[in-house]
């Protein structure tokens, strides 16, 4: 079940990513920290932001976009400047891109097995 999330916490994410969260993302994330989707392609779950606010938080949120982009790196063709987001459970995963310090807008589709990027939608409320 998702919680709610602080601006403190997503502030300190954008920290350690280095980047800003596109303002739709941030907010969903504020209402809900993760939560599910469905798409015409798949049914998502979202990773959530990592939130250190207590015991129980932190546990529900170890799975969080830091740790699950890191792992996706091992796959060897993610791509250096995508963030995960989330999973269709069979690798696939939603992806932001990272600009000029900035996670843009566009929310798209990393396949894990051939590495392709594929735009999913103009951004995060159009999923």
């Amino acid at each position: 079940m998702p919680f709610n999330l602080a601006e403190e916490q997503i502030a300190q994410a954008e920290k350690e990513l280095d980047a800003k969260l596109p303002y739709e993302y941030r907010e969903a994330m504020k209402l809900n920290n993760g939560g599910e989707a469905s798409t015409d392609e798949d049914d998502w779950e979202f990773y959530p932001i990592k939130d250190t606010s207590d015991r129980k938080r932190l546990s529900r949120t170890c799975n969080h976009i830091i740790n699950e982009t890191k792992s996706c790196r091992g796959f060897g063709n993610f791509p250096e400047n995508a963030l995960a987001i989330a999973s269709n459970g069979f690798g696939d995963q939603m992806v932001f891109l990272k600009e000029d310090g900035q996670y843009l807008n566009t929310v798209y589709l990393w396949l894990h097995e051939t590495g392709e990027i594929q735009e999913l939608a103009e951004s995060f409320n159009a999923i």
